[in-house]
């Protein structure tokens, strides 16, 4: 262990701030800079690069926040692919970690982001070798890997950037942007890409634009397509934000002021967007493994959603269909349900850490003893149940709006609503904070 230790002692990391507690403006600054770093880095192409057969994966750029052929092609799956295997680790109990003490989150931190290093690699290499990235005449393999390495490496420190230094997280941030950009182009490009083996009217970008140029060829079909697309994701958009917006709040009161209290919001989706980033990487890479290695292909139809709006209206539609989507919506809820359990765990999001962090800000709940086994009982009547049904909603929903086909993916609609929620949920916070020395106590800052 303390040969462990030593390694991740030497990994490379970012400092945190000496400031107990960064401000606003800091906090934007370093958000910003990163931002428009993450977007320069995309446009940096890999130097030596021939054929690529990752370009046609655009729902996995999203979902991984990447940039095929760029030095960030990996994007953030070597991040997320090793902290699925360190929740899945730990949750089973193969390797445990004390996540209630400092020195225990530090290295279970430390561990991921060792692991995160050697995914790096990994991945580099197996896009390499399978054909997904090939150099052209000339250039090694190992100098592409090299530069994947370099790119991972960069994505992790400007996650750690954005994690202490700015709002939210920089994986977030990165699907968010990602999502975003892939929206805009796949709605308003107005350069006519034609699909290898379509119609004359068929374009693979710019939705929008699709719209007037079907109607001008009498192609109704073609309208209704693009039109049932544009309109899913306004529809996605919508049910996302309203679902954002339930929630149960707990009534808290001060034990030493009378009539002094506040109220505690526990939000529907009480695992947030963690458990549809992890099972959306988990599938990505399935569906990127399964089309690079002839040998896995057979894994790929099994992960796919078919577009059930199109195929209805093309009259496409037919029971493989039927069953692919509903094998891939069992697989999105299961996947998300145990995640899900497995976040609230390790995030400190069980009912005993937030007694604990109820009763050492002085806070109780009206009309129950001030004790911290029974206020844990208490919290754990609505904690367990939020977690399994938030979770399972959560990944239906992500599920059922992949299948409309909607543009930037349901899951990325998804994702990108709930981060920008949580991200003004972050901000409003830390003004609530500022006002509030009670709530920074509460929120376990000092």
């Amino acid at each position: 262990m303390a040969f462990i230790d030593s390694i991740l002692n030497n990994l490379p990391e970012v400092k945190a701030p000496t400031e107990k507690r960064l401000g606003f403006k800091e906090k934007l600054k370093w958000t910003l800079i990163v931002l428009v770093l993450y977007f320069v880095l995309g446009l940096i192409p890999l130097f030596g690069l021939g054929p690529s057969a990752l370009q046609q994966f655009e729902f996995l750029e999203m979902v991984l926040g990447a940039s095929f052929g760029s030095i960030i092609t990996l994007g953030i799956g070597p991040i997320v692919t090793a902290s699925i295997v360190l929740q899945l680790l730990n949750g089973s109990g193969i390797v445990k970690f004390d996540l209630t003490s400092h020195e225990g989150k530090a290295r279970f931190q430390g561990i991921q982001k060792l692991l995160s290093v050697g995914f790096v690699i990994l991945e580099g290499i197996i896009y390499v070798i399978t054909g997904g990235l090939s150099p052209m005449a000339g250039i090694p393999a190992w100098f592409l890997v090299f530069q994947l390495f370099l790119g991972g490496v960069l994505i992790m420190l400007m996650d750690e950037v954005v994690t202490k230094w700015g709002f939210g997280s920089g994986i977030s941030l990165f699907i968010a942007a990602g999502v975003s950009k892939g929206i805009f182009v796949t709605l308003f490009s107005p350069f006519k890409e034609q699909v290898a083996g379509a119609s004359t009217s068929e374009y693979s970008v710019g939705r929008f634009f699709q719209l007037f140029q079907s109607l001008s060829a009498s192609d109704m079909t073609t309208f209704m397509v693009a039109a049932s697309i544009i309109l899913a994701t306004i529809v996605v958009f919508l049910v996302v934000v309203y679902t954002q917006a339930m929630k149960v709040e707990i009534p808290l009161s001060f034990g030493r002021i009378r009539g002094q209290g506040m109220r505690w919001p526990l939000n529907f989706f009480y695992t947030s967007n963690i458990p549809v980033i992890l099972v959306a990487a988990l599938l990505a890479n399935i569906q990127l493994l399964g089309r690079l290695i002839p040998k896995l292909s057979w894994i790929t139809p099994l992960v796919n959603q078919p577009n059930i709006v199109q195929k209805i209206i093309t009259s496409s539609f037919g029971w493989t269909d039927f069953f692919t989507a509903l094998l891939y919506i069992l697989i999105f809820m299961t996947g998300s349900l145990i995640f899900g359990l497995f976040w609230v765990q390790t995030a400190g999001l069980d009912p005993r850490s937030q007694a604990r962090n109820i009763m050492r800000s002085g806070l109780q709940i009206p009309g129950f003893r001030k004790d911290e086994r029974v206020l844990e009982r208490m919290l754990s009547r609505y904690i367990w149940p939020l977690s399994v049904v938030g979770s399972l909603a959560v990944g239906l929903l992500a599920a059922v709006a992949d299948l409309t086909g909607a543009l930037g993916t349901g899951t990325g609609i998804l994702l990108t609503v709930m981060i920008v929620y949580h991200l003004y949920q972050t901000i409003a916070q830390q003004h609530m904070m500022d006002m509030n020395p009670m709530m920074r106590k509460f929120m376990g800052e000092r």
